[in-house]
């Protein structure tokens, strides 16, 4: 049997030639009778082969497209206050993070596609009680599709129906610019991105570890630029301290 062997993109086998590879067959003509003179040999007949089987043609291996793989999603980011006048600083004092200044009551709106991780619709915050937990006042967090957390925090209000497990869009609506928790009667967006830790409750993670003034840069030009790099970064190097 005669079996072509396709590559991993090719499909398809040769079936055998038949006849291939089977001995030649030969015929014995009938004797022949000798001539007058009884002692004069009869010639010797000369064997004629019969003819041989013509092997078919090897059909030719059929040759099959592998399926285009499917181009590599980009996510998509949104600058997270939609105002026309807003400002921001490129750094934040004592971590990474970004306040966002806006007029109060300006939309505050979901960076990128995600689901929502904490929601906080009551002041708690006290200038006598800890400082940390409670600092943000009226905040959102989000675990966008990226892998990546985001937060938003001194909320006026936050949406009615955004709640934890909730799905969003980028440019979703979750709130408005406020000036709730430690902002110090500023009506701004305290906005931080970060590796999604705990998930939930280890505030000095979620507040913000990475810079997110070039990537704020970006999104008011409407370039998706991703800070994913930069968080897997932070996090191979620090991992997820447990405490401030």
């Amino acid at each position: 049997m005669i079996v072509v062997l396709a590559g991993a993109l090719v499909a398809g086998c040769a079936q055998d030639a038949p006849g291939a590879g089977e001995p030649v067959a030969w015929e014995e003509p009938p004797a022949t009778t000798a001539a007058a003179d009884p002692t004069t040999a009869a010639p010797e007949p000369t064997p004629t082969p019969s003819a041989t089987a013509t092997p078919a043609p090897k059909p030719s291996p059929s040759k099959t497209t592998a399926a285009p793989k499917p181009a590599t999603g980009k996510w998509k980011y949104v600058f997270p206050v939609q105002a026309s006048n807003v400002s921001y600083h490129p750094t934040h004092s004592a971590y990474p993070a970004t306040d966002i200044f806006a007029d109060c009551g300006e939309p505050v709106v979901a960076v990128t596609d995600g689901k929502v991780l904490e929601v906080s619709r009551v002041d708690k915050y006290s200038k006598s009680g800890p400082q940390g937990p409670l600092n943000g006042g009226l905040a959102v967090s989000l675990l966008g599709d990226d892998g990546v957390r985001y937060y938003g925090s001194h909320l006026t209000v936050v949406q009615s129906g955004i709640e934890a497990g909730v799905r969003v869009r980028a440019g979703q609506r979750l709130g408005t610019v406020g000036k709730t928790g430690n902002a110090n009667n500023v009506c701004h967006l305290h906005f931080g991105i970060s590796p999604v830790c705990e998930r939930t409750g280890d505030w000095w993670i979620r507040r913000g570890v990475v810079w997110p003034a070039p990537f704020l840069n970006d999104w008011r030009k409407k370039k998706s630029t991703s800070p994913v790099s930069k968080v897997a970064s932070y996090k191979s190097s620090n991992g997820c301290p447990s405490a401030p």
